[in-house]
């Protein structure tokens, strides 16, 4: 009985100091982004390989520290991991030899870094666009896979039969505790992240002991014992994303027409004394019809034709760089206000609110007095690749894994779209701007934010917005055709005060702390160390000066 209580209080120790120590070396620097991670440090597999490679994929600047860095988390995990089994073996089975364990460990952790290193990729890619459907898509292959290679750290035969009723159980409340612990850990205070932290591993160490209790359960004998079930659970994972999508796209009655938008369908009000341009998000396109109201006109990704109206425009049209597109939506403006003699408003939709948040800061003498932005990519730019063409620089690794993976979806998808995408390569070389001033107030302008509450799961918990905000349940770029943000809107462009915070967005973004991948930090990438400003990454917050 000494030997088991020794035994079970060595594990709850094993497990609970390192997220401990983690969150105080956060809590130390003031990483408040970061927090949220602290948990997974002894997380059950898969989440602690996918809390490494996130750190990783981050924070490297060259090949060689890439996989250096590889090597060392792979034998430090499979170590670690081989600890915890061992003291979470049930007392009344046969304990393989620590070296035997080891040895199966450090093979699988390979494995499983494998497994997961796409996903830990795509986290990256979330990070950088600030879409929730990519931070989704990064995780809800793990979230499926769990019960399977949850069984990799103690049986041979793992990747053979259905995981019990038992092991799904404990992955989904893994899923949970790593979720609340991410959410707890980030809103306290910072003195109590570390205890916080420690609780967190506490709870990871009970969870390692029933889970392997339940993988070597003898009395539950895998259902498909003999189909190699787990394998094909991964490639799976793999494929259905790349397929999805060109089926979706496929499908009977699908169009690339947008929704009816009132701004576009009917005559402003009259109480509305602007010129109104409509700048449509990513992937978007434009027939040529233009809207019923002659004073509204919609932003061409194209330009304008000999007389002066906005050309027809294509998905592939939206993928040029925010920089020439703010170039065309100058002279677009400057016309627009020229044959109507009115002040110009910007309705900005995802990428078009980039695109118009942009050219207020650029040209800050401007016809423009009012700006709309609904879904607009809160906070981002936190991580960074370089260019295909560069050999090294922060993320240089994850860069060409999330080329390949787009590559290999482009094959079905054809769309084109990718991480060298001059729009996302804008904000890339532009990420001090998009994470710390984008949701700012302009002088002289009257902004306000219309945000699906999917948007507070697209980066770390914070305050994000320093303009009035109207959140709503919907998903991204999926606003502007419910009636009462039409009705809003049009309130908005005829000069009354809009803001209604949602009450649960907040809770929204503190459950997706854990999920997130580390910022980079501003002052590291001498690519943007020309652009001095704080770093929303350690404050918290926007518009805040240095």
């Amino acid at each position: 009985m000494d030997l088991l209580h020794n035994r079970f209080v060595g594990l709850l120790v094993l497990a609970a100091f390192p997220p401990a120590l983690e969150g105080a070396i956060l809590a130390g620097y003031g990483f408040r982004a970061a927090e949220g991670l602290a948990p997974q440090f002894s997380a059950v597999w898969p989440y602690d390989n996918y809390h490494d490679l996130r750190w990783l994929m981050v924070y490297h600047d060259s090949w060689l520290t890439f996989f250096l860095g590889l090597v060392a988390l792979i034998v430090l995990r499979a170590l670690y991991t081989t600890a915890l089994v061992m003291l979470a073996w049930p007392r009344h089975l046969p304990r393989p030899r620590f070296r035997r364990l080891a040895w199966r460990n450090l093979a699988l952790t390979v494995v499983v870094s494998v497994v997961v290193s796409p996903w830990a990729a795509l986290s990256v890619a979330a990070s950088v666009v600030a879409l929730s459907w990519l931070l989704v898509a990064s995780l809800l292959p793990l979230f499926l896979l769990a019960p399977f290679l949850q069984r990799a750290a103690v049986s041979n035969s793992w990747w053979r039969g259905l995981p019990s009723i038992e092991l799904v159980g404990w992955s989904l409340l893994n899923f949970v505790v790593l979720t609340v612990g991410g959410a707890l850990v980030w809103t306290v205070p910072a003195w109590w992240t570390a205890p916080v932290a420690a609780v967190a591993g506490l709870i990871n160490g009970l969870l390692w002991q029933r889970t392997v209790g339940s993988a070597l359960d003898p009395r539950r004998p895998a259902h498909w014992a003999r189909i190699p079930v787990a394998p094909l659970a991964i490639f799976l994972a793999f494929v259905v994303p790349v397929v999805l999508q060109p089926v979706l796209a496929a499908l009977p009655g699908k169009s690339t027409k947008p929704p009816p938008i009132a701004l576009l369908d009917r005559p402003l009000p009259s109480n509305v004394g602007h010129a109104v341009i409509f700048l449509a998000g990513h992937s978007s396109a434009y027939d040529g019809e233009p809207p019923v109201d002659p004073n509204v006109q919609w932003f061409s990704y194209r330009g304008l034709d000999s007389q002066n109206r906005p050309l027809p425009f294509g998905s592939r049209d939206t993928y040029r760089s925010i920089e020439s597109s703010v170039a065309m939506l100058d002279k677009q403006v400057e016309l627009l206000h020229r044959r109507t003699g009115r002040p110009v408003a910007l309705v900005g939709q995802s990428e078009g609110a980039l695109i118009a948040r942009t050219y207020l800061a650029d040209r800050p003498h401007s016809p423009v007095n009012a700006l709309a932005m609904e879904s607009p990519l809160i906070n981002a730019g936190r991580s960074y690749y370089p260019p295909a063409d560069v050999s090294q620089g922060w993320g240089v690794v994850a860069g060409w894994e999330l080329r390949v993976l787009f590559r290999l979806a482009d094959i079905i998808a054809m769309s084109g779209s990718g991480p060298e995408e001059p729009f996302v390569r804008s904000i890339l070389d532009n990420a001090p701007f998009y994470r710390n001033d984008l949701m700012c107030p302009v002088a002289g302008v009257r902004i306000v934010a219309f945000l699906p509450t999917t948007t507070a799961t697209e980066a770390p918990p914070g305050k994000y917005a320093g303009v009035p905000v109207f959140e709503m349940p919907a998903v991204h770029g999926g606003l502007l055709a419910r009636p009462v943000v039409e009705e809003h809107l049009l309130n908005f462009l005829g000069g009354q005060p809009i803001s209604q915070p949602e009450r649960g967005y907040a809770l929204l973004q503190e459950a997706s702390a854990a999920w997130q991948a580390p910022p980079l930090a501003l002052g590291l990438n001498p690519v943007w160390r020309g652009q001095r400003m704080a770093d929303p990454a350690f404050t918290g917050r926007v518009c805040q000066p240095i």
